[in-house]
């Protein structure tokens, strides 16, 4: 019996040994990516590969409309607006925006306090109006998002979260603040197939990102949480009503260096 017992420990200690070895080779393979991140562009991020693996199997076709633009070359109206709708602390956070995160709880449970039903939204999505009800605010930031989109799944559950925040953090750590809003608003979904702000721009504007005026850069902000619902209602009341919200918060809005002039 202690014989058994001993290689029943032995057996766990190797088992624990190797899920350690493992998820320390994950972080450090996390690590490196985002260490190449500051010289080298990121050819594409598990969402886009995931979103174009769901439009090839839907439609037979490949959808991928991607411009690759330099922070200084968008002019400062498109980046005003994003962190003025996204994450008004961008410049000042170290990632994690813990009172955001704690004031959407907090608005969340009011909700589903009022409306009777289970608040379904996570920190770092702002939702849109539905029809049952009011709109669901986030307190995910510019980097968290990056940091998911580039790396991780859809899926909501406490280990994506962890490696969430611990991606957050070395993006931090080894990445300027204009070099994080650089690759987020060149690999951000904005329409079915349309990822980064170029795309976006020619798309709905015919136009390049340094040419918006704030209206328009507001509008397309205010796109980011459900862009493809967006895509389909450009006449949304709600979208234009937050688009002037959004424009109006725009000139307080403090920029990366790479964007000043």
């Amino acid at each position: 019996m202690p014989n058994a017992l001993s290689r029943t420990a032995r057996q766990l200690l190797r088992l624990l040994a190797l899920l350690f070895i493992t998820t320390l080779a994950l972080q450090l393979f996390f690590l490196l990516r985002v260490a190449l991140m500051a010289h080298l562009d990121p050819r594409s991020t598990t969402f886009q590969r995931t979103q174009a693996l769901r439009l090839l199997h839907r439609d037979g076709e490949l959808l991928w409309n991607q411009q690759w633009l330099p922070l200084r070359a968008m002019g400062a109206a498109l980046p005003r607006a994003v962190i003025a709708s996204e994450d008004a602390g961008f410049i000042t956070h170290g990632g994690l925006d813990w009172d955001a995160i704690d004031k959407a709880r907090e608005r969340n449970e009011r909700r589903q306090t009022r409306l009777g039903s289970p608040a379904t939204g996570t920190a770092g999505d702002a939702r849109p109006p539905s029809p049952g009800g009011a709109r669901l605010m986030g307190g995910s930031t510019i980097t968290q998002q990056l940091a998911k989109n580039l790396f991780l799944s859809g899926e909501r559950h406490y280990w994506r979260k962890g490696q969430e925040a611990l991606i957050t953090l070395s993006m931090e750590a080894l990445l300027s603040k204009g070099r994080i809003l650089e690759i987020y608003l060149n690999s951000v979904e904005w329409g079915e197939g349309v990822y980064g702000a170029a795309a976006a721009t020619e798309h709905y504007y015919r136009t390049e990102p340094q040419r918006l005026q704030a209206l328009q850069a507001a509008r397309l902000a205010v796109m980011l949480p459900a862009p493809r619902r967006f895509e389909k209602l450009p006449q949304s009341p709600y979208l234009s009503a937050r688009a002037e919200t959004i424009a109006a918060r725009m000139p307080a809005v403090q920029l990366p260096e790479e964007v000043r002039p």
